[in-house]
């Protein structure tokens, strides 16, 4: 059973948090983590210029997704920073290309979850996770959250993201901040419940 995990990260904390969803994939048996990224729509000019050049060779090794590929996984779980509060660019020209996928039903009954990560504590985690949630509906997939039976989501002693719709963390202003251990937390808790619901889904 394929779970792809389908991100677009430009200073590696969406990355970080990607790995954890793959290593909580990992946990249930018979489930396989794939990761990719989405294509880049900046030019290495442009990267540079804001500082991510040097940041994203730490995982310029993880292929680039290609639309077709989504329909051979069982589940599909997106990572996605926000901007405005909602998806990044690269992400929607990304989904914008999966027409034909939702004209042949293609992605109809799989298992769609999302995850993300914003500069500050209200800076749209979970308006990204509900409003990417429209575009997983509209394909037909079913649309899988992070539970509250994942209790760091509860926390108040420290400032963390996680909300019901999705794991996130908090990169700080100038992406300073890496996730936390209850962050990374969050995204295995989600890996593995998504892997779990598609490997329940498949024995039916």
């Amino acid at each position: 059973m394929k779970v792809l995990i389908v991100y677009y990260s430009m200073y590696g904390h969406v990355h970080k948090m990607a790995e954890a969803v793959a290593d909580g994939v990992r946990e249930v048996p018979g489930a396989e983590a794939v990761l990719r990224r989405v294509p880049e729509t900046l030019t290495e000019e442009v990267l540079k210029k804001m500082g991510a050049l040097e940041a994203q060779k730490a995982f310029a090794q993880v292929p680039i997704a290609t639309v077709d590929e989504l329909a051979s996984a069982q589940a599909i779980i997106f990572g996605t920073p926000t901007r405005f509060g909602n998806m990044c660019g690269q992400m929607r020209q990304f989904l914008d290309a999966t027409g034909q996928l939702w004209a042949k039903g293609s992605l109809v009954g799989k298992v769609g979850s999302v995850f993300t990560s914003t500069a500050t504590q209200h800076g749209g985690q979970e308006s990204t996770i509900l409003s990417f949630h429209i575009t997983l509906l509209h394909q037909g997939m079913i649309v899988v959250g992070l539970p509250y039976s994942f209790q760091g989501q509860m926390r108040i002693d420290e400032i963390t993201g996680g909300s019901p719709y999705g794991a996130s963390t908090i990169a700080g202003g100038q992406g300073e901040r890496m996730p936390s251990q209850n962050e990374l937390s969050a995204a295995r808790f989600q890996g593995k419940h998504v892997a779990t619901i598609a490997s329940r889904l498949a024995r039916e």
